[in-house]
This record gives C-alpha cells, sequence and structure tokens, in this order.
C-alpha cells in the first residue's frame, strides 16, 4: 500500500532558499584550480545552493574553509550547505546540512541546529523516502538518479521513472543527483525534480560559470513553465 511520503511537518518560517541548481564540492575533479576560485565562479554562473563535500581533511580545515566560503557567499545570500558534519556546520554558523543514512539522525540534528536550519536528506529508496514522511526536513536528495563516478558507494538508480514515483507522493521539495549535466538536465525537472545538484558537471568544467549559467538557463526555462 502507498502510503504517501510526506505531511507539512515545518511550522517554523524558514529563508526561501533555492534549491534549483546545487552545487556539491569535490576538490579532487578541480585540478589545480582553489575551490574557492570554482566556487565563486559557479555562483556568478546561477548557482543557487553550494554544499561543502569535505572527505579528506581534518576537522580544522574544514570548518576554515566552511568559514571563507560562508563569508563570500552570504553577501549573494546562496546559503552553505555543509555535507555529513553538524559540529563543522555548528562552528562555521552555516544555513544548515546535508545528511546521509548514515549520518548524524535527522531529528538530533535539528535539535542541535534549531528550527530555522536548512536540512536536507539523501534517500536512495522509496522506502527510505517513506521513513522520512514525519521528519522535519527542507528537501530530499533523491540520490543516485543516474549512475556516477563521483560516488560508487550508491544503490541502485532511481532512474526517470523512479524520480517521477517519488514526485506523485511526496510533498517534500526533491533535488536530483547523480550522472545529471547540461544534456540530461532538463529531463531530471522534467520526472518532478524541484532541483538538480551537481558535481563534475561544474567542478571539471574548463569555465566553471560558463557551465553553471547553461544549467541554470534550463532551470530558469523549466521554472517558468511551470508558472504558466
Amino acid at each position: 500500500m502507498n502510503r504517501g511520503v510526506n505531511r507539512d511537518v515545518s511550522p517554523v518560517r524558514r529563508e526561501p532558499w533555492d534549491w534549483s541548481l546545487y552545487l556539491v564540492t569535490d576538490r579532487q575533479l578541480i585540478g589545480s584550480r582553489a575551490l574557492e576560485e570554482v566556487v565563486q565562479a559557479a555562483v556568478r554562473g546561477g548557482v543557487s545552493a553550494v554544499q561543502l563535500r569535505e572527505k579528506n581533511c581534518s576537522t580544522r580545515e574544514f570548518a576554515a574553509l566552511g568559514k571563507r566560503l560562508k563569508a563570500w557567499l552570504d553577501p549573494w545570500g546562496v546559503p552553505l550547505i555543509i555535507n555529513d558534519r553538524v559540529d563543522v556546520a555548528l562552528a562555521v554558523e552555516a544555513a544548515g546540512v546535508h545528511l546521509g543514512q548514515s549520518d548524524m539522525d535527522c531529528s538530533a540534528a535539528r535539535r542541535l541546529l534549531g528550527p530555522r536550519a536548512a536540512i536536507g536528506l539523501s534517500v536512495e529508496s522509496m522506502e527510505q523516502a517513506e521513513a522520512a514522511a514525519g521528519l522535519d526536513l527542507d528537501y530530499l536528495a533523491v540520490s543516485p538518479l543516474w549512475a556516477t563516478p563521483t560516488k560508487t558507494d550508491t544503490a541502485t538508480p532511481w532512474g526517470l521513472e523512479g524520480l517521477a514515483a517519488l514526485r506523485r507522493v511526496s510533498s517534500h521539495p526533491l533535488v536530483a543527483i547523480g550522472g545529471i549535466h547540461l544534456g540530461n538536465a532538463a529531463r531530471a525537472f522534467a520526472a518532478g525534480a524541484d532541483g538538480i545538484a551537481v558535481v563534475s558537471a561544474i567542478c571539471a568544467a574548463a569555465d566553471p560559470e560558463n557551465a553553471a549559467r547553461e544549467l541554470r538557463q534550463i532551470a530558469d526555462a523549466v521554472r517558468s513553465n511551470r508558472r504558466k
């Protein structure tokens, strides 16, 4: 039986964050460029949210990098989301945190970060999405939409049909991630995504600003069509 996937669980008014073009950082893909340089170029091109994902650095380095990015992003009104680490999100005073299924419990993260923080959760199956129905979340990351070389430890891809099925039963904002690039981004939106999260499509691009601008044009066209 289909029990539905979400209810109205967000009574506290939060910032109206825009998840439509969501950059997830990967320093292994940016070559010799500084991460700040790539993020700044992407934001100038139209990225609306940035997730700082660091798996191989110390907590001190992670927090220092987060503080530098936040200082630059705040005047642009672009939220900085910290991947996995609630402690780093608190230290940086980030807009919020993104959690995976093996990370801190979402309810515990909400208690620590407060009612106005943005919290996203990766879901890799309909069962996980159903389990998130009663959680106070700002978005679900539908992961992976397609297979991707940037993450090899993921579950079976949702595919467009899986994303569409989740869209039919979920009132959470849905951010699709995994294998998304300029050539297929429109298909992700058409299947029901509210936003797309990209890694290599921007981080590995020779011109991150232009790569972001081209993806922004797709996101804006979709939103314009939905308002009609």
